[in-house]
């Protein structure tokens, strides 16, 4: 046989073999996500809640999400965590302290912007601080919110559920997450803007969701970075071991979600409740985030090995663990393997007698029902998933169409993969916040920020060393600086014991909250004006 018919052979078997691979696990996934039941709730009052919302420049955002979280849920305490902003988001924080449910954490150069794990690290320690020492930590939840986001107001009472918190053996959920664009129109988004932002909802509420649902049988549900929630006492083992519970790599978020597996925690996936974020309205800062993303799960590649050998995981959660950690590398093989079958595609269709047409003629036609089959049909089913499941008013020719678009969109990962490839090989792993559209120029933005004018926002004073009888395990007993981030809000007790850390700087800033705004995003919860509108909110909450 010739050499060339060889070759041609191998890379036909190669791609027939991915082809069935990623077939075959669409299929498992949709199965079990269309058998998904729904849960009960509870009692949320059995709990202490606790959220951080992480701030890099968020000065157009974090307003309104912080008045809508506060009205939704008043019994829970919010960290917010200003990470050396330089659009004003320190002012913005630092008017919302007057409330005793509001607790400022400012982080500045040269420790700060190493990564969202590195700010919630820091957050996770003013919470051990701001705790008494007989707090329940089993009871207390910490969870995570971005700052552009709407957090659904019964979602405490559906993680309280027995299948979630409820069950002592679950140490963190994930929440379903949304695009809030979808149920608040942004003015002025042309048609693929809006296109755009609904694939990225059907992405997350229909093949992600369905992945967890897989997760949720093999125990092995992932943490996403937007609505995770874990149980404290988790993160204190974590913090004991590793000293921070969330890590370097770039999905910092996924790294967490793999060290309670490796704890012996469980993980849980919620569907009975959601979060909503502003999704991305241009191709090029998707293509940003998900190389962060791609980058992100190759970091996490050496935990494989952890796992493999951890006798707390179990085997099918091996595998679907490997089977996530191996896919940036799969999408690599497989793009130079389905461009070569193109490549001999074209040269066989340019030596047929008589063209493309004799070609097609010829039997090239069969290629068509097997690119459907196998190429769109397992993106395309996932539009008519999104409208059973999430979008019932959606005709059946626009989900088609949905999932149509899917099956190009999927190409942004492709393409995402490659950039993370070159971020890994010349060590490049800084973390780049994605730019919103509502941002304001970099330039304008610095004239306002307290950190770059040296107008400070507040005053600030520190707190007593530790407890009499406990010793300082800070820098000021290490002979180091002082480095924890200041901490605004009212004095708390302390726990007895917290492990090692700079001490933390709290101050009381009595600054007149800013009035609420008249926009769609922050009415008051559950208020409509008709029965029109409460069809608009964001629906599927089975």
């Amino acid at each position: 046989m010739p050499v060339e018919i060889q070759s041609l052979a191998v890379l036909n078997t190669v791609a027939f073999l991915l082809c069935v691979y990623f077939c075959a696990y669409v299929l498992s996934i949709l199965v079990l996500h269309l058998r998904t039941t729904r849960s009960p709730g509870g009692d949320h009052t059995r709990f202490d809640w606790h959220v951080i919302v992480p701030c890099r420049n968020e000065a157009t955002v974090v307003a309104t999400t912080l008045r809508r979280l506060l009205h939704d849920m008043p019994d829970v305490t919010v960290w917010c965590v200003d990470d050396a902003s330089e659009d004003g988001t320190g002012t913005v924080l630092h008017s919302f302290v007057a409330d005793p449910r509001v607790r400022v954490i400012t982080r500045r150069r040269p420790d700060a912007v190493q990564g969202k794990g590195a700010a919630l690290n820091a957050a996770w320690r003013a919470i051990q601080d701001h705790l008494p020492p007989d707090a329940d930590l089993d009871r207390t939840i910490v969870g995570v919110l971005d700052a552009d986001s709407y957090l659904d107001p019964r979602c405490r009472s559906a993680l309280a559920g027995p299948r979630y918190f409820g069950s002592d053996t679950v140490a963190a959920v994930q929440i379903e997450v949304r695009m809030i664009q979808c149920a608040r129109p942004t003015p002025g988004l042309g048609r693929w803007g809006r296109l755009l932002v609904r694939l990225q909802d059907m992405e997350f509420r229909a093949p992600i969701a369905a992945m967890q649902s897989l997760r949720r049988h093999t125990r092995s549900v992932a943490m996403g970075g937007n609505g995770q929630f874990t149980r404290l006492s988790l993160l204190d083992r974590l913090g004991a071991e590793h000293g921070t519970p969330w890590h370097g790599a770039l999905l910092e978020d996924f790294e967490l979600g793999l060290h309670i597996l490796l704890q012996g925690g469980g993980t849980e996936y919620c569907s009975e409740s959601w979060v909503a974020q502003e999704a991305l309205t241009r191709v090029r800062p998707l293509i940003r985030q998900r190389a962060r993303w791609a980058q992100g799960s190759m970091q996490c590649g050496r935990y494989l090995a952890s796992v493999l050998n951890s006798r707390r995981i179990s085997n099918s959660a091996i595998m679907e663990i490997s089977h996530f950690l191996a896919a940036p590398w799969c999408q690599l093989v497989g793009t130079p393997v389905y461009l070569g079958c193109l490549g001999v595609l074209g040269w066989y269709v340019s030596q047929t007698a008589g063209g493309v047409a004799g070609w097609w003629t010829s039997g090239g036609w069969g290629l068509l029902p097997l690119v459907a089959l196998f190429g769109v049909g397992p993106f395309a089913v996932w539009g008519l998933v999104y409208r059973n499941r999430c979008e019932p008013h959606l005709s059946v020719t626009a989900a088609l169409g949905l999932g149509v678009g899917h099956w190009l969109y999927s190409y942004v990962q492709s393409v995402a993969v490659w950039i993370a490839l070159g971020r890994m090989l010349t060590a490049r792993s800084e973390w780049h916040k994605t730019a919103r559209a509502t941002d304001p120029a970099t330039a304008t933005a610095r004239t306002t920020d307290p950190a770059t004018t040296g107008v400070a926002p507040a005053r600030v004073t520190a707190t007593s060393p530790a407890p009499t009888g406990q010793a300082n395990t800070g820098p000021a007993a290490t002979g180091q600086a002082a480095t924890r981030p200041a901490v605004t809000g009212s004095v708390l007790p302390r726990r007895a014991v917290r492990p090692a850390g700079p001490l933390v700087i709290r101050a009381s800033v009595p600054v007149t909250q800013p009035p609420t705004q008249n926009t769609p995003m922050n009415r008051p919860h559950p208020t409509t004006n008709s029965d029109s509108d409460r069809k608009r909110a964001l629906t599927c909450a089975r």
